[in-house]
C-alpha cells in the first residue's frame, strides 16, 4: 500500500452537478457557526442558513461537500491519531502540548464527519490509548487519563453523535469510567455519528476476548460448535456496540505505516491511507482529499 502524500489544499475542482462559484474555506471560525445547522438533521445535503455574514465561507464547505458521492460514501472511518508528541518536540513545546493541539485537531475532524453524516457517513474511530501506551512515564499517562475524562465531560456533547467507548475500561481510572458511563448512557439515544473512543485498547486482546466468550458459551451449551462462524465472532468483539463494525477507510497520521495491533479482524478489507502530516495538522481540508481519493477506489473483496 503506497502512502498517501497530502499536498497543500488544492482548488476545489467543479462538480457538474453542482455548477456553484468556488470560495475559499476558511478553518478559523467557530464549529458552531461553521455549520450552524442541527447536526442530528438527516435530509441528504446540508440546507445552511444565508444570513450568516460568512456565507460564502459556509457555500464553499458545502460545495465540496456536494462534491462527494453519497453511494461512495464509507460508512465507518479509523483513525489512528499518531504524531502529537512529534509535532510539540519540532516546535520547542512540552509533550501536553502536542496532545491538546491534537485534541483541536479531533474536534475539528468529528464535527466534518457529523456533516458528512447527512452523506451517509455513519460510525467514525479514533485510536487513542493502546495497552502499550501504560508503558510511557507515569506523568505522561496521568496527563492523558485527565485529558481522556474532560474529553468525556466536555467534547462528546454535540447534538445527535451517540459516543462509545472501545476497550478494556476495567484498568481505567474509576472517575474517568464514570465519565464514560454518563457520556454513554446521555448519548445511546441518538441517531446522528457513531463516535468510539478506543482507550486501553488492543486488536489482539479483543480477538482473544471474544475466543473465550465463545468458547465459555459452547462449554456451557449455550451454542455448538457447529455454530460458530465469523458474524457470531463478530458479535463477541468490542465493536459490537455499532451497526457497521468493520471500518471502510483507515487513516494514520505521523508518518508511520502499520496498523499498531488496531482492530486486526475488523481491518481485514479496510483502505488505508498513511498520511505524513502530524495530528495536530491533520486539518478538514486533508480528510475531505482523502474522501475524494476515497471515492475513485474500485473495492471488490477479492472477487
Amino acid at each position: 500500500m503506497l502512502p498517501l502524500r497530502l499536498a497543500k489544499p488544492s482548488p476545489l475542482p467543479i462538480n457538474p452537478l453542482f455548477p456553484l462559484k468556488q470560495h475559499k474555506i476558511s478553518r478559523s471560525i467557530a464549529p458552531r457557526k461553521i455549520f450552524g445547522i442541527k447536526l442530528h438533521s438527516h435530509s441528504k445535503t446540508p440546507k445552511l442558513p444565508k444570513s450568516n455574514p460568512d456565507d460564502d465561507v459556509i457555500e464553499g464547505r458545502e460545495l465540496e461537500i456536494r462534491g462527494l458521492l453519497p453511494d461512495l460514501m464509507p460508512k465507518h472511518i479509523a483513525v489512528i491519531a499518531d504524531g502529537n508528541r512529534r509535532w510539540a518536540s519540532e516546535r520547542g513545546l512540552r509533550g501536553k502540548q502536542g496532545h491538546r493541539a491534537g485534541r483541536r485537531a479531533m474536534k475539528e475532524v468529528v464535527l466534518l464527519c457529523n456533516l458528512c453524516s447527512e452523506l451517509g457517513l455513519k460510525a467514525l474511530t479514533f485510536f487513542l490509548f493502546s495497552t502499550e501506551n501504560w508503558f510511557r512515564p507515569k506523568d505522561q499517562v496521568d496527563f492523558l487519563m485527565a485529558e481522556f475524562e474532560d474529553m468525556m465531560v466536555s467534547d462528546v456533547e454535540e447534538k445527535g453523535i451517540r459516543t462509545s467507548v472501545l476497550g478494556d475500561t476495567s484498568r481505567l481510572p474509576k472517575s474517568l469510567q464514570k465519565a464514560i458511563t454518563v457520556a454513554e448512557e446521555t448519548s445511546k439515544g441518538n441517531t446522528g455519528l457513531h463516535l468510539m473512543i478506543s482507550l486501553n485498547y488492543s486488536g489482539k486482546h479483543d480477538i482473544l476476548q471474544a475466543t473465550k466468550k465463545i468458547a465459555s458459551k459452547v462449554k456451557d451449551g449455550m451454542i455448538f460448535l457447529e455454530d460458530i462462524n465469523e458474524s457470531l465472532f463478530l458479535e463477541e468483539l468490542n465493536t459490537k456496540c455499532t451497526e457497521f463494525p468493520n471500518p471502510d477507510l483507515l487513516i494514520r497520521t505521523g508518518g508511520e505505516r502499520r496498523v499498531s495491533n488496531f482492530m486486526l479482524w475488523q481491518l481485514a478489507y479496510t483502505e488505508l491511507f498513511f498520511v505524513e502530516k502530524y495530528f495536530p495538522d491533520f486539518k478538514e481540508a486533508d480528510i475531505l482529499e482523502i474522501l475524494r481519493s476515497f471515492q475513485q477506489r474500485h473495492r471488490n473483496y477479492g472477487k
